[in-house]
């Protein structure tokens, strides 16, 4: 599949944005034992900086989605990139624990639309016909900020430390920033672009004045009476499956940084160089999935990236049993591997909830999968107070035995 230069300038543009903001937070991992240390907390205490993150980074999915369809993509892409940049560089200058949550918390509400904005962006000037490869190339360069980016903070936070980690992921926000200065809005709608003829002002009345209606800002009761329904609707299993996706998968990464420093005497550089095996088989996974949905279906890859993070729990109730940190690079391996067969296959099943709003239903998913993972960081570190390693990734691997069964169940012949 061949794309213009011109769209490759805006697919790895967008691309980058996309790694930053996920950089922006899985670099904390690594960092969370030195966070701790100068802001006299306990690591454990500190994993709320995860969720802090975490949780309006999902929550506001669909709505900057909706922004972007009643403003413009690229004219909201320039704020919230922006506002990334501004909440990054204020992490680095808190004094108290506190301080730093709320930096993450606005920092997480203006990330939350830059992946979702940027796929329907990149789905407008590239066109229907070639969208699907794309996205996949912009989710590949993402998803490789999210795992590369655990060791290069670890290795920064040993170098320079965590403050001086924090101002240069805001330094990056910024060129993330200047590039949206050299991309235009497209002239064309996605149909119009694959030569199909001019596309009429209002193709689908009814499903315009629907989606007029529910992702106004102007409406906000009606837009989350409209969310429910879809959310709730006759497609919740998959919604749901995307929580538990969320509050497993990244719950679990989330909190590897920190376990490999106490349980295995990692520093973060060595930690956050095991984690970033996680970037590495997400884009392997990222290749293998296409064949093993051709091959087994949709339920078939989710069942298997469901398999795979079974294995991940497993692998780090060895290093917990042992304090050997080897076999964590096959659960870095295996979390990585899982959680990109799972993720986007979950989003392709969503909109079949409603074709007319599949913003809606993909902005549905994201909510479900980075809310719940902030979930997932505060369970966890509670469980860990309470009990343990051993017991946190006991109870995680049955977890996700548990949704592997569900999940084969509901979305059967899928």
């Amino acid at each position: 599949m061949r794309f213009s230069p011109k769209e490759l300038h805006v697919i790895g543009a967008l691309g980058f944005c996309g790694l930053v903001s996920a950089a922006d937070n899985w670099f904390v991992s690594p960092a969370l034992p030195s966070i701790a240390q100068t802001l006299s907390v306990l690591p454990s205490a500190a994993a709320i900086v995860l969720t802090a993150y975490l949780v309006p980074y999902g929550a506001l999915q669909p709505v900057c989605g909706s922004l972007g369809d009643r403003f413009g993509r690229l004219r909201l892409l320039r704020v919230i990139v922006l506002g990334l940049a501004v909440g990054t560089f204020a992490c680095s200058a808190v004094p108290t624990l506190p301080a730093l949550v709320a930096a993450r918390i606005l920092t997480g509400c203006f990330a939350a639309g830059i992946i979702s904005v940027s796929q329907a962006f990149v789905g407008d000037t590239v066109g229907a016909a070639r969208r699907a490869g794309a996205v996949g190339i912009l989710m590949g360069i993402t998803f490789t900020g999210q795992g590369l980016s655990a060791g290069l903070g670890g290795i920064l936070t040993d170098v320079v430390g965590w403050r001086a980690a924090f101002a240069s992921f805001g330094a990056l926000a910024l060129v993330a920033w200047a590039l949206l200065w050299t991309l235009r809005e497209p002239a064309h709608a996605a149909g119009e672009k694959d030569g199909a003829g001019q596309a009429s002002p209002n193709p689908c009345p009814r499903a315009s004045k629907a989606a007029g209606r529910s992702l106004s800002p102007a409406a906000p009761v009606t837009f989350l009476r409209n969310a429910a329904r879809v959310f709730f609707g006759p497609g919740r299993a998959v919604f749901l499956l995307a929580c538990t996706t969320g509050v497993l998968f990244l719950g679990v990464y989330g909190l590897m940084g920190t376990f490999l420093s106490e349980r295995c005497g990692l520093s973060a550089t060595q930690a956050g160089l095991v984690m970033m095996l996680y970037g590495v088989f997400c884009l392997v996974g990222g290749a293998l999935s296409g064949s093993l949905g051709a091959r087994r279906g949709l339920s078939g890859v989710i069942a298997a990236g469901e398999v795979s993070g079974v294995c991940a729990a497993l692998a780090l109730v060895l290093v917990a049993l042992t304090g050997w940190w080897q076999p964590a690079l096959a659960a870095a391996a295996c979390l990585g591997l899982g959680y990109i067969l799972v993720q986007p296959t979950l989003v392709s099943l969503s909109m079949d909830a409603d074709p007319a709003q599949a913003g809606l239903c993909t902005g549905l998913v994201g909510f479900g999968v980075f809310a719940g993972g902030g979930v997932g960081s505060t369970l966890g570190g509670a469980l860990l107070a309470v009990a343990g390693y051993p017991a946190l990734w006991v109870v995680a691997a049955a977890l996700l035995a548990c949704q592997l069964a569900v999940s084969v169940r509901v979305l059967r012949g899928r």
